[in-house]
């Protein structure tokens, strides 16, 4: 009969094989940029040292989790080379489907940068336009929030304009492009809400 609780078993550090499969695995379920799928990676590998630390000493796992960390570095860039994660892509299919949305391109370009995309990346997906796609942005928010040209009741009061133009504001929208969803006519919005969509 053994003495004592049995010792908990720990699982081998991650490596480069490991590490390939479990970012195989979650591009399969999520798109990332390669920050993103980096950072999950380094996550497992946290976890794992967690783990190890009831019967690994220290000087160990500090040197298995830094191999790791490195083989991380290099599955990230062999994934990348294949194409299986692109930064490039990530965003610029982000970028549609928040515009879409309602998001102001200052609210994209926020979203996408704490996702980990490169400002060189950002400028290429964020169309410089006259803004008009700013503007039908705008206008999907005006359609969710029932303002502007989707308003069911009677215009508002200056108190009340003030408070949808507040929405805008906190939305990341600029004033000018705010105050023309405000005033436009709701079959041309309505339009320009469709065109966006298509």
């Amino acid at each position: 009969m053994p003495n004592g609780p049995p010792r908990p078993t720990v699982s081998a550090p991650p490596d480069a094989a490991s590490l390939h499969d479990a970012a195989l695995a979650y591009l399969a379920r999520y798109a990332a940029t390669e920050a993103a799928l980096r950072r999950t990676l380094e996550r497992r590998i946290d976890r794992w040292a967690r783990g190890a630390e009831a019967t690994v000493d220290r000087d160990t796992i500090a040197v298995q989790a830094a191999a790791a960390r490195q083989a991380v570095a290099e599955v990230v860039a062999r994934l990348a080379a294949a194409g299986a994660v692109s930064d490039a892509a990530f965003a610029a299919s982000r970028a549609r489907s928040l515009t879409r949305s309602g998001r102001s391109q200052r609210a994209v370009a926020a979203h996408l940068a704490a996702k980990g995309v490169d400002p060189a990346t950002l400028k290429s997906v964020l169309p410089e336009d006259d803004g008009e796609a700013e503007l039908a942005a705008a206008l999907v928010l005006a359609r969710r929030r029932r303002i502007g040209p989707f308003r069911t009741g009677d215009p508002p009061d200056p108190a009340g304009r003030q408070r949808e133009l507040a929405v805008f504001a906190r939305a990341g929208f600029p004033r000018g492009v705010a105050a023309r969803a405000l005033a436009m006519a709701p079959d041309e919005a309505e339009e320009i809400v469709l065109r966006l969509r298509r």
